[in-house]
């Protein structure tokens, strides 16, 4: 795959990464041999990208990226983050930036994910009760330090980018986007990033797999799978969302492509600073997904696209009430 660059601050990265943390929950059951294979074959076909975080199987997801990554670690840029804090309550989380927190974070990832340095290091939300500055200075230090490379942010604001930004570089921008969430075009975030010179990392291009066309309704899905609760899968919202799939799929068979890889085909189409980081724990979806970039769309099939998908008529919030609360508006 060719590669793009995140950022003024020298970070590059393969066009595609891969998002690991359905390998540990939130997507059904994954098995532990079976994800390993994955990440090891993915970065045999290309990807450099794989992104975690402490907070994915409460940290589960850094060591098992760990344990796969040995041997190997010079090919891989390592992505993790902080900042969202689990209480034994699934439905309750909290968020905590202050930068005695970082620190011990970062220590904890380090030890977890085996390795002495960390390539992105990522603020994963926001803490209203610390001041963006405080969080970003604490980060910073861990650069001088030498056990973070470069630093991102998660679902910010413009204005907390631009205040963050001011106190050191911000390498990346971590950020749901896909052809059904784009809200970072319309609040200032796009333009922010490309302002300032930040990369974006969109997860969940594939609209947390709606645009694969697979799932038919969230009856579907495992009992422990996430999206049941995730209102754009429920009930009315979802009959609503799937009537937009048939043009969407005839659209793909015509280019020759699945739905899923139009669907990362399109972020691709969106700007060389995007990298999408589409997740899976299967080595069919991993192949499927990385072949999206044999499939480059042209101007006026992006426009094709956005106009089958239109993101503003897509029933259901993104998260759930609590998960909505958690995202720096």
């Amino acid at each position: 795959m060719k590669e793009r660059i995140l950022g003024k601050t020298g970070l590059k990265a393969a066009e595609i990464g891969l998002g690991c943390m359905g390998m540990s929950e939130f997507y059904g059951q994954a098995d532990e041999a079976d994800s390993i294979r994955v990440i090891r074959t993915a970065v045999e076909k290309g990807v450099t990208m794989l992104d975690t975080a402490d907070m994915y199987g409460r940290g589960h997801n850094e060591q098992l990226v760990g344990k796969a990554i040995q041997g190997i670690r010079d090919k891989i840029v390592l992505a993790t983050k902080f900042g969202v804090v689990r209480s034994d309550d699934p439905e309750k989380r909290g968020v905590n930036g202050r930068p005695e927190y970082v620190k011990q974070a970062c220590e904890d990832s380090l030890n977890r994910l085996g390795v002495e340095v960390i390539d992105l290091y990522y603020m994963h939300r926001k803490d209203p009760g610390t001041p963006i500055e405080e969080t970003v200075g604490a980060m910073a230090e861990l650069i001088k330090e030498g056990k973070v490379r470069h630093i991102g942010l998660s679902e910010v604001s413009p204005q907390n980018l631009r205040r963050a930004h001011a106190v050191h570089p911000i390498t990346a921008l971590q950020i749901e986007y896909s052809l059904w969430t784009r809200d970072i075009e319309e609040n200032g975030l796009l333009e922010a990033c490309r302002e300032l010179g930040t990369g974006i990392v969109a997860y969940s291009p594939l609209g947390r797999g709606f645009l694969s066309g697979n799932i038919e309704s969230a009856d579907s899905l495992a009992p422990d799978d996430f999206r049941r609760y995730n209102p754009r899968f429920m009930g009315e919202n979802m009959r609503k969302n799937s009537m937009i799939l048939a043009d969407y799929k005839e659209m793909a068979a015509e280019i020759g492509c699945t739905p899923a890889q139009l669907a990362i085909a399109w972020t691709l189409a969106k700007g060389d600073d995007i990298i999408p980081i589409p997740g899976t724990k299967r080595l069919k979806y991993l192949e499927d997904n990385i072949n999206a970039a044999n499939f480059p769309l042209s101007k006026e099939q992006v426009e094709r696209l956005e106009k089958i998908i239109d993101w503003r008529n897509i029933a259901g919030d993104r998260y759930g009430a609590e998960g909505m609360k958690t995202l720096d508006k």
